[in-house]
């Protein structure tokens, strides 16, 4: 017969018998009283062969650079940086009531009176000294020059200090002379009347600025045709290509010791300006702003305009200078008939046929002919 299991509270039977003794207990249960964790099994963990296996971490692929954002961002700020040196140029310029209120004249295109004043403002004793400019007093323009921009072009007329012609008020006297009896709108005024030609825009620079000027580029070459010695100027020069500092360039523009007298210092006067503009509108000068911050507080810190005149105004002018300097345009002195006596002093008188011819042209916006053009 099969063996039956013991009978509860039985112990396995010894020699066939049933003996009394402890029960087998099963296993406990959880109660209230006792930690379920102590009598949980431990979780399953898989053999060490069935458990997965972590892969390598991969590294993040590298962000993507927003270069477009960034460029934006670049260009803006140099834009916002750019208007604000403008705003600050612009409030920095020096501004007078130059052109007359009562003006009658009219012309087509555009045309700007350049005068270079002798003012010692804002010079020390000791810059006159220097620059050899003397202590007069008073005021007086050393050079004149009328700029017509248009569709014709650009073109660049020296007006001789010395001309002879109408002063409102004054009779008929030496042109520079207005200046002295009325300032700038007499000045302006007598150009209209004696051109035919309506001002629009005035610019008004002094020794000072000049000189700053031309140091603030470095100075400028020049191929100096002659040799001139003039203490008056303070300019003692060889004849030769040279650089000339801000000092030797003024006194170059101011002498009249020469054969040609005032003729020749009206063509040394425009060729310095163009060698000026060729240099301060050049990549070397225009990306470095080592030249380029002190070339523009020079300008505009010494530069006197018309009230009506803005920096953007003054930068229309520098581009048609440059054009006229690079050959893009036409540089001449206004035709010369004669240059008698007058009350025990040389004046200049214009050529009317051919002066009449040249303004005539400009005040039809057309390129005047060159039996029209002054030397």
């Amino acid at each position: 017969r099969r063996a039956q299991p013991p009978a509860e509270g039985l112990t396995r039977p010894v020699h066939g018998r049933p003996q009394q003794g402890r029960a087998v207990q099963p296993p406990a249960r959880p109660t209230a009283m006792m930690p379920r964790s102590s009598v949980e099994r431990p979780p399953f963990r898989p053999p060490a062969s069935d458990r997965p296996v972590a892969l390598p971490r991969q590294p993040r692929p590298p962000k993507r650079r927003n270069w477009r954002r960034r460029i934006t961002v670049a260009i803006a700020l140099i834009l916002v940086a750019f208007i604000g040196f403008g705003v600050y140029l612009d409030q920095n310029l020096q501004r007078v009531a130059a052109l007359p209120a009562d003006s009658a004249a009219t012309s087509s295109g555009t045309n700007w009176l350049i005068v270079g004043s002798d003012s010692r403002a804002g010079l020390s004793a000791e810059d006159e000294v220097n620059l050899a400019t003397g202590d007069a007093a008073g005021q007086r323009t050393d050079t004149i020059m009328l700029v017509h921009t248009g569709s014709s072009g650009s073109v660049l007329v020296s007006l001789p200090r010395d001309s002879y012609v109408p002063i409102a008020g004054h009779g008929s006297n030496k042109l520079n002379s207005a200046y002295a009896f009325g300032g700038p709108q007499l000045l302006i005024g007598s150009v209209e009347a004696a051109t035919g030609l309506k001002i629009d825009h005035y610019a008004e620079i002094g020794f000072g600025g000049f000189v700053g000027a031309v140091d603030a580029v470095g100075g400028i070459t020049m191929d100096i045709p002659e040799a001139i010695k003039d203490p008056k100027a303070g300019l003692d020069i060889q004849a030769g290509t040279q650089d000339l500092d801000g000092t030797t360039a003024l006194g170059y523009v101011r002498t009249r010791a020469t054969a040609s007298s005032d003729f020749g210092r009206v063509a040394r006067q425009r060729a310095l300006l163009s060698a000026l503009i060729a240099k301060a509108t050049s990549p070397s000068t225009l990306v470095n702003p080592f030249r380029l911050v002190p070339l523009a507080n020079a300008m505009t810190g010494t530069i006197t305009v018309d009230n009506s005149d803005h920096i953007w105004n003054v930068a229309s002018l520098g581009l048609a200078l440059r054009g006229v300097s690079g050959g893009g345009g036409v540089a001449t002195t206004v035709p010369v008939g004669s240059t008698p006596n007058v009350g025990g002093q040389s004046v200049v008188r214009w050529d009317k046929t051919r002066a009449s011819s040249l303004f005539g042209s400009l005040q039809k916006d057309v390129t005047p002919p060159e039996s029209a053009l002054g030397p």
